[in-house]
């Protein structure tokens, strides 16, 4: 296996979303960057920062339903003592959503007062949410505002203009498409894009995604892939529990043969799904 994936994902729609993105960025007053909460290194744009400026920004940790419950309050507090207001939520079922918009209308007490001096008495706070593709950013808008208004889709990059949303009568969110930063040079988040399906699957190898997920998770969390496919893994290699768990999975072709890519949709599947349970790849340090 190469531990390469020489991934330079940056599709030609991106360029122009980056620059309108600056562009609008002018009438918002606070972020909110929605990021996985199973790997919130690799899932933040590294650029946005730069983009944002002074602006206030809050992070919220999708998804945490599927990470690790401890490490996500972890990362929590790593933000909050950096000075950045971070809030975890499971968009899918609601849970924590109204903390957001709270958090938003504590955030925007503190720098109102600018606004109150350029006129802006008793207009709605303009929020943009940002987060690149597959991180559940449309799944939260929708549940922000208590109804479908942001495209959702299981491929990255549903999302294709901006619109704006009203959450209440002080709130105001602007949708923007899910962007990718130009280079993935990082090639360890390159593979943790890669586990949690954030990368196109045009991009990658799932087999060779399969496999590296699956040393990870022996690694980390061994007893999950022992109760989930009723097998031991002591003193066994990586490449042998892969086919342990194939046969257990009917996962073989003619001659008895593995089907490679059969297990490895299953491995990928049941991970990101939470059927392996809740996982972290990415721990606060």
């Amino acid at each position: 296996m190469s531990n390469n994936l020489n991934l330079n994902w940056y599709p030609g729609h991106m360029a122009k979303t980056k620059k309108q993105l600056i562009e609008d960025l002018k009438l918002i007053d606070i972020v909110v960057e929605v990021v996985d909460a199973r790997i919130p290194l690799a899932s933040i744009n590294p650029d946005i920062q730069e983009y944002i400026k002074e602006k206030t920004k809050i992070v919220v940790l999708n998804k945490a339903d599927l990470a690790d419950e401890n490490e996500t309050k972890n990362w929590v507090k790593k933000y909050n003592s950096q000075g950045i207001t971070a809030v975890e939520v499971e968009a899918s079922n609601g849970k924590n959503i109204q903390s957001v918009v709270n958090k938003i209308k504590v955030e925007y007490e503190k720098i109102k007062e600018k606004y109150i001096q350029k006129g802006r008495i008793g207009k709605s706070i303009r929020v943009m949410v940002i987060g690149i593709p597959n991180v559940g950013k449309s799944t939260f808008i929708n549940s922000l505002a208590k109804r479908n208004t942001a495209k959702v889709g299981n491929k990255p990059g549903v999302t294709k203009q901006k619109q704006w949303i009203k959450i209440d009568n002080n709130i105001e969110i602007m949708d923007t498409p899910g962007m990718l930063w130009p280079r993935l040079d990082n090639q360890e988040y390159a593979m943790h894009l890669a586990f949690c399906g954030t990368i196109g699957e045009n991009s990658i190898d799932n087999e060779e995604i399969a496999y590296y997920l699956l040393e990870y998770l022996i690694k980390n969390y061994p007893n999950r892939i022992e109760e989930r496919y009723n097998i031991k893994i002591e003193n066994k290699e990586t490449i042998e529990i892969l086919e342990e768990i194939a046969r257990k999975r009917g996962a073989i072709v003619s001659g008895g043969n593995i089907n490679m890519q059969k297990i490895s949709d299953i491995i990928l599947n049941e991970f990101r799904s939470g059927k392996l349970g809740r996982i972290t790849i990415e721990v606060s340090r």
